[in-house]
């Protein structure tokens, strides 16, 4: 089977590179990029490289490689899905707010409305790609979905979870660990599995790429996830330890990083991880053991989440008891939003959170970040409702300056990792202060010896209390 039009729905932080990088090394196969979010799309067909909605080092160049050769960016679903002789689903699958499940099962309605559209619109046979994060078992009820309600359609559903971690998507696009697809054992199955094989294999080695069933690869997405969330909970709760008895949590982790059996990506103590998919695939698989009474399982990953959240809250109570126990009035500055560097996602970034619990405090929270507009921030925090509009645009500033968010800044804290914030001239930033100056490096992002050489007073995870 040879696959000349590509469909992929969703032109977010995964369709978007993803279909980007596709259309870069399949020359002869026609991307199309559709999304009812007309902003978005206006975005991703700029002029201007540097506005298109998701910012990845590298991506623009091949953005500007391939666009209007046979990389396509449209509003028209309908029209790229009959066209289509494959079609990936890339749309979000939040955490449930709502019935059975709150707080911990995905949400599904944007997958069951693709599938219904598909099934609507389509008139030749399809392969039909889940690409968004699902839960096991969400391809049986595509399936059901698409062979009930169609036009007499012939679907294959394949599974192919992606493994990108936003700062790198494009090198992990271009050089994968693995490339994961699962599908049916049928005869078709087979040969819409070879379909997305042959189209990887373009410049993927055929060693890299995987075919399992499709049960198997819905779980593996989650399951790795669960797997590097864990790691990072696990050093944050060494982190703890250590400040009590003395010890460096960065010399803890370089220890035991250097065990073969261990490694050491993944351990380097922090405010907590964010980001769209860890919390989010834990909570689905949470939610999967509860369902099928596994309790004791079920426990063993909330607890992953619990810690993340304990070392969020802990981050802000450190800095409210460091700042005499009282913020109410003070200005804090916060260099970073986005949940990690080289990114403009905040999904759950622990900016958001530690921001929250300022404010809660009656704190003047001031941001600076490279990549995040001030919009995206206020709809951060507003998400929340922890406190009204006017409150959060009277608590909260935006600032396109660093030194001007840093100035007369009671603390700094640190959120994201950025590099640009190791240039900074620190001296300058220490002498605009109020004094005692505090930073709180949340990201392990600064040198400490030197700040504390200019005059600041310093708090970093795993390394004791000012």
């Amino acid at each position: 089977m040879t696959i000349k039009n590509i469909c992929c729905i969703g032109a977010g932080y995964v369709g978007g590179p993803t279909m980007t990088v596709i259309a870069q090394k399949c020359p002869n196969i026609k991307v199309t990029v559709v999304d009812i979010n007309e902003a978005r799309i206006n975005a991703w067909n700029n002029s201007d490289l540097n506005k298109l909605p998701v910012f990845e080092p590298g991506l623009d160049s091949i953005v500007e490689e391939a666009r209007d050769r046979n990389l396509f960016f449209s509003t028209n679903v309908d029209a790229a899905i009959d066209e289509a002789d494959m079609i990936f689903i890339s749309v979000n699958t939040p955490t449930k707010t709502y019935g059975k499940g709150k707080g911990m099962a995905a949400d599904l309605k944007y997958i069951e409305l693709c599938a219904r559209q598909i099934a609507k619109v389509a008139k030749t046979d399809k392969i039909v790609v889940e690409k968004s994060t699902l839960p096991v078992r969400t391809a049986s009820a595509i399936k059901n979905i698409l062979d009930h309600t169609g036009n007499g359609v012939k679907f294959q559903i394949l599974s192919n979870p992606e493994f990108l971690a936003e700062g790198t998507a494009v090198q992990d696009l271009l050089k994968p660990d693995r490339v994961l697809i699962g599908g049916d054992t049928s005869a078709e199955g087979e040969q819409a599995i070879q379909a997305l094989v042959d189209i990887y294999a373009n410049w993927v080695p055929k060693d890299h790429i995987l075919t399992t069933n499709v049960w198997s690869s819905e779980l593996s997405k989650l399951t790795a996830n669960a797997f590097l969330a864990q790691r990072v909970s696990s050093i944050n709760a060494m982190s703890v330890i250590c400040e009590k008895t003395g010890a460096d949590v960065s010399e803890v982790s370089k220890a035991i990083g250097m065990d073969s059996r261990i490694g050491p990506k993944f351990l380097k103590a922090s405010v907590g991880f964010g980001g769209s998919c860890f919390q989010k695939d834990i909570l689905n698989l949470v939610y999967i053991a509860k369902s099928y009474g596994l309790n004791e399982v079920a426990d063993y990953w909330e607890q992953v989440i619990l810690m993340n959240d304990y070392q969020k809250n802990r981050f802000s109570d450190n800095i409210v008891s460091t700042l005499y126990n009282t913020v109410s009035g003070k200005k804090i500055a916060f260099l970073g939003w986005a949940f990690k560097k080289d990114t403009n996602d905040t999904r759950e970034s622990a900016a958001i959170k530690v921001a929250d619990n300022l404010l809660n405090e009656r704190a003047h929270v001031e941001v600076y970040d490279p990549k995040v507009t001030e919009e995206q921030i206020y709809t951060d925090i507003d998400y929340l409702n922890s406190r009204n509009y006017e409150e959060n645009r009277k608590l909260l500033k935006v600032n396109s300056d660093p030194y001007e968010c840093c100035k007369s800044a009671h603390a700094i804290a640190v959120l994201t990792e950025w590099d640009e914030f190791k240039t900074y001239d620190w001296q300058k930033i220490y002498n605009n202060m109020q004094k005692p100056a505090f930073v709180f490096d949340g990201r392990g992002v600064l040198d400490t010896k030197v700040l504390e050489d200019i005059g600041f007073v310093c708090y970093s995870i795993g390394k004791g209390h000012v």
